[in-house]
């Protein structure tokens, strides 16, 4: 199954793109390499979910923070490629968690939104390499914010 009709049989419904709050471009295609700037949790609404793991918010929350980012991260590739059938497989993630000092469980976290992938792009190409860092702030106090690297087939 394509990750359209997966989206449809999973009744996801993708936030809005997120536009550039900076001098960067939110994806950039380089042969058959399409690299997401970082990420945050965009809700629908346009907001973002803010705080601090372990500190304002619990662990689930902060799952949740980064399915969220997964969402937003699939937006911008569907605005960029005019479709998500386009996307081969997930070659990348690198998740940023904003945390308290003694929070230990950020691939907890990034799971919100390497299983959001794996679910859209199965099981094997929608799971590629990772890592999972914690940090004590990110940009205008979101919660998590995520970076990825896709193969893509533009065909």
């Amino acid at each position: 199954m394509q990750a359209e009709e997966k989206l449809q049989e999973l009744q996801i419904e993708l936030p809005p793109a997120p536009k550039a709050i900076g001098v960067y471009k939110p994806v950039v295609i380089q042969g058959d390499l399409c690299y997401t700037s970082g990420h945050g949790p965009l809700k629908n609404d346009g907001t973002l979910i803010t705080g601090v793991v372990g500190k304002d918010a619990t662990q689930e929350e902060g799952y949740q923070a980064a399915r969220q980012t997964g969402l937003a991260i699939l937006a911008s590739l569907k605005k960029e490629l005019g479709s998500l059938n386009h996307v081969k497989r997930v070659v990348k993630v690198f998740g940023m968690v904003q945390c308290t000092a003694d929070f230990n469980q950020q691939p907890a976290v990034i799971n919100g939104c390497s299983e959001l992938f794996r679910d859209i792009f199965g099981a094997d190409l929608g799971v590629g390499a990772r890592s999972a860092v914690g940090m004590n702030a990110l940009p205008v106090g979101m919660m998590v914010e995520i970076e990825a690297i896709f193969e893509i087939d533009r065909q």
